[in-house]
């Protein structure tokens, strides 16, 4: 962690806790007692392997903090070779986002209504705020621009992550009295919506989702769930970017509202369009 603390210093705070949550977890939690000049290729390799099955976001993850970590130590004379040159990246899983479906929508709004702590994903879908800075929103980010209510996202993933997104009146109404120093999406005892707890909280959102939907049940278990379990947290923001595509707002202008870094992660998304939006692209060019 030396090797971080010296090197990594440009990283933002969100960006710093997750990066050594990542060493402490995948990498330390292995090799982290054993003496540096002590680690073989071999080693380095074992580590990679218990990354198999994980999504390929986070081997490259690993990777690249493995492959930091002992090109400084060759760097500062603590070992003579780097045992991670010839590393290879284990066979990992990639999940696409997707749109959501009508159904899905609804129920996402309205389960997400019910609580204060479900803000958060309410924020995604109407604001398009990554995980991490829906749990960060306060009241204080709320503003009116010329008569609209807008919110300030602090983002923090590349510079062109802060930025001021419309808030749509129906989402307004809900937040427009968060006392400036709240955040928005909260637990009833305040505690904020932290990496750690979001993961829990998003289960507990999809269970009620299910359960409003009528999924069949047995002893308060899910059977046969409604809304399948390839819907995350990240689809709402996807289903933002689409939507905004779908109003004919302007890929640039999507761009900003986004905090995408480049164009082109946003055109990414503009291109996944759905049946229905073909169909209806049919009947404007059937009419030209």
């Amino acid at each position: 962690l030396r090797c971080i603390d010296l090197y990594k210093t440009g990283q933002a705070e969100i960006t710093r806790r997750k990066y050594e949550a990542r060493v402490k977890h995948c990498i330390l939690e292995h090799i982290g007692d054993v003496p540096i000049k002590n680690i073989t290729p071999e080693r380095c390799q074992a580590v990679m392997n218990l990354q198999r099955g994980n999504s390929k976001a986070q081997i490259n993850e690993v990777y690249n903090a493995l492959r930091f970590i002992f090109s400084h130590a060759v760097y500062h004379d603590l070992i003579t070779k780097d045992p991670t040159l010839m590393l290879q990246k284990p066979k990992g899983t990639y999940s696409p986002r997707r749109a959501l479906t009508p159904m899905e929508r609804e129920l996402v709004i309205s389960v997400g209504m019910t609580e204060r702590k479900y803000y958060g994903f309410l924020l995604m879908l109407f604001c398009g705020c990554r995980p991490a800075e829906a749990a960060e929103c306060r009241g204080s980010d709320l503003s009116l621009v010329e008569g609209r209510p807008f919110l300030h996202i602090r983002g923090t993933k590349t510079a062109k992550a802060d930025r001021w997104v419309p808030v749509p009146d129906r989402l307004y109404v809900l937040i427009k009295g968060t006392p400036p120093n709240e955040y928005i999406a909260k637990y009833p005892s305040g505690r904020r919506l932290d990496g750690e707890n979001r993961s829990h909280l998003w289960h507990g959102f999809w269970y009620k989702m299910n359960k409003e939907a009528g999924a069949e049940m047995y002893r308060n278990a899910i059977v046969t769930p409604v809304v399948p379990k390839d819907l995350t947290p990240y689809c709402l923001r996807h289903e933002y970017c689409t939507n905004l595509a779908r109003a004919g707002v302007d890929i640039r202008t999507a761009q900003k509202l986004m905090g995408h870094s480049t164009i082109a992660m946003t055109a990414n998304i503009y291109t996944h369009v759905e049946t229905s939006d073909l169909v209806a692209a049919a009947d404007k060019i059937n009419g030209i």
